[in-house]
């Protein structure tokens, strides 16, 4: 076994392979660029290694600095978690020129891997079902659409070189084929510098599922069941499962049979996945391997109780697997949502920043948390904008749902935006409980983005409620001040008006009897009693109780005279006054917002890369006026109509908060 190993990632990855690390005995060295030097991952490793500047091709791309890490500090073994270097043949062959080990697959199985359609070639050799499609090389897009037309429409074109969305596109006739066939090469070439593409046959209602696989180069290969990963936006995944709510035995043994003789074939050794596209009618189709760590693994580790990256690390040290296939059992259900610093209800558009405050759900047997920031840390514009990926898991999938929407309850995240409220809405979607799910499920179900009306439908009398004995609670806790004139005595109403969003709910309340350690009451709301129990005490985030004998989790921020109620993933503006008082803030006037359509606006917090715009020059709808970079991605932002330049607001290479002023038009 290994003494050290260097894990060459940042962020929730490395922290992940640490704490396996840790528990193995093996210390661990982290690399880390300037950006960050305070990371959660430098904190917990043994040994931390300075690389170079911020942007990952200075610093986490360079292999030659990783191998210098080694060297320093006597690293025995590199594990790469995900992204970055962790499919990159030369990285495994500059480690073993090194004496390194690399705990993941050769660069033999990641290069036959790595291209789509050499993969799909070796695939169908090896007995694994593919989509019908043409692997060749296509000239142009006349034969692109003569290949097309020989397939069947819809036909799906796909860069070779591939991955995360690019350099796809779907084509239903001629016309799309051509022009999907120009799009898909010019955006390999910029993005792999390979502008190879190839066609096959667009399964329509498709589900993305995979097989995790396990080898040990030394004659045993299994398949550790699979996940479902159909929930995706732009072809990113949000939420996975496992097992899949679709597959029976049957399909699920010959998918991971399949999936093993795909392996064998290209002498795979460490952990890896199979990617199958599945049809309504369970025919699977092969997609790609991954060959490393993927991303949703702890939904597998939690079915099955197997550390994967404990398996990967003794495999590389040259342990035989001990488990067989019967060894395999799949206990209950585990689902994962992938929490971004990103604001649904602004398209999903990245935030960074500091997290001024940060409590993630406790870890328990049902919830997991694998994080990489910590409160006071800071979102990066240089990176993914993960925060955590959120795991639960129940003895059946209606469990592990419900437990997911107490966890995302629980989920207390401030000074970035975060996405928790659509995970909550596709936690209370009644076609996601129904397991009724496709690739195509979010763009169905959300064909206009996400907005609040897309949230779960809430009880105004369970907010309403929680309110009034908050509220309740600090007026006793006032009432109790020292230094009070002898004879003066304070009594605290029991009638109020709770003013929740603008609409008033006259209260009564009175104590309800109970333990001593717990506060209760009961609230009368138009002639209904609400029965609210908890043991919270002021100054908490989390108001955790029963209204009505019903566990609710409610996060209870302060704002002036009021608060602000966050339940699953609404939020809402209450104010809790005495009568008088809420028939005067009746008629105090509504602040009307500033008019900025004058204005173009930074839509998220960024580094203003180039304007192309000067003061006094005229423009005309759709023209471009500024390039945005945020989260390794350049937004442009055009012109919405047409106009003239007034003022300049900011230079390129300034930093940019969301709605900041970049151009005012005259």
């Amino acid at each position: 076994m290994f003494e050290k190993i260097l894990i060459a990632n940042r962020g929730e990855i490395a922290c992940r392979v640490i704490r396996t690390a840790r528990r193995l005995g093996i210390k661990t060295v982290a690399v880390y660029s300037d950006a960050d030097k305070n990371a959660l991952h430098v904190e917990m490793a043994d040994e931390a290694v300075h690389i170079g500047p911020p942007a990952s091709a200075q610093s986490y791309l360079l292999i030659d600095k990783i191998i210098d890490a080694c060297k320093k500090t006597g690293a025995q073994a590199v594990h790469p978690g995900y992204g970055f270097l962790s499919e990159k043949p030369a990285f495994q062959e500059a480690l073993a020129a090194a004496g390194i080990a690399f705990i993941g697959p050769d660069a033999h199985a990641m290069r036959a891997m790595g291209d789509k359609i050499e993969s799909k070639k070796l695939a169908k050799a090896a007995g694994v079902s593919t989509v019908p499609g043409y692997l060749g090389v296509i000239a142009d897009d006349e034969e692109a659409v003569k290949i097309a037309r020989e397939i069947g429409y819809p036909v799906m074109i796909k860069a070779s070189a591939g991955g995360g969305g690019k350099g796809m596109r779907v084509a239903w006739n001629d016309e799309e084929a051509r022009e999907g066939f120009r799009s898909a090469t010019n955006e390999a070439r910029s993005s792999f510098a390979d502008d190879r593409v190839f066609v096959e046959k667009y399964i329509q209602q498709p589900r993305h599922i995979e097989i995790q696989l396990l080898s040990d180069g030394q004659g045993t290969s299994l398949y550790l069941g699979e996940r479902e990963c159909s929930i995706q936006r732009r072809h990113q995944k949000v939420i996975e499962e496992a097992p899949s709510p679709f597959l029976d035995a049957a399909t699920r043994k010959a998918m991971g049979e399949q999936a093993v003789a795909l392996a064998d074939a290209v002498q795979y050794k460490s952990a890896g996945t199979v990617e199958f596209i599945v049809d309504g009618d369970r025919n699977f189709y092969f997609l790609e391997m991954n060959t490393r760590l993927q991303v949703e693994h702890p939904v597998t580790e939690l079915i099955t109780g197997f550390d994967l990256v404990e398996l990967m690390i003794r495999v590389a040290a040259g342990e035989k697997l001990t488990i067989k296939q019967d060894d395999v059992r799949l206990h209950g259900w585990a689902i994962e949502a992938r929490v971004y610093a990103e604001d649904p209800f602004r398209n999903f558009l990245p935030s960074t920043g500091r997290l001024s405050h940060y409590r993630p759900p406790s870890d328990d047997p049902h919830v997991r948390v694998d994080t990489g920031v910590f409160e006071g840390g800071e979102i990066s514009m240089f990176y993914d904008p993960m925060i955590a990926k959120l795991c639960t898991w129940g003895s059946t999938r209606d469990a592990a749902i419900g437990r997911m929407r107490e966890a995302l309850d629980q989920y207390y995240i401030r000074g970035v935006s975060h996405n928790i409220p659509f995970l909550a809405s596709l936690m209370a979607n009644q076609r996601f409980v129904d397991g009724r799910l496709t690739t195509n499920f979010i763009a169905e179900e959300y064909p206009n983005g996400f907005h609040a009306s897309d949230l779960p439908p809430e009880d105004p009398a369970v907010l309403v409620s929680v309110a009034a004995v908050i509220h309740r609670s600090l007026n006793d806790r006032d009432i109790q001040i020292s230094g009070k004139m002898a004879g003066n005595t304070v009594k605290v109403r029991d009638d109020w008006v709770v003013v929740l969003d603008g609409a008033p709910h006259p209260v009564h309340l009175h104590p309800a009897d109970g333990s001593p350690q717990r506060v209760g009451y009961t609230v009368d709301i138009a002639g209904k009693h609400h029965t609210v129990w908890s043991d919270w005490q002021i100054g908490e985030p989390l108001f955790r109780g029963t209204v009505n004998g019903e566990h609710v989790c409610i996060q209870v921020d302060r704002v002036g005279v009021g608060y602000r109620l966050h339940h699953s993933g609404a939020q809402a503006m209450v104010k809790v006054l005495t009568p008088n008082a809420a028939r005067l803030d009746a008629l105090m006037p509504v602040k009307a917002p500033p008019d900025m359509s004058k204005f173009l606006l930074s839509p998220m917090p960024g580094l203003l890369v180039s304007l192309a715009v000067t003061e006094g020059q005229e423009i005309k709808a759709g023209e471009v006026l500024a390039v945005v970079e945020a989260m390794k991605m350049e937004n442009i932002l055009r012109a919405a109509q047409d106009g003239t330049v007034a003022k300049i607001h900011a230079a390129p290479g300034s930093s940019l908060a969301v709605d900041q002023k970049i151009v005012e038009f005259a």
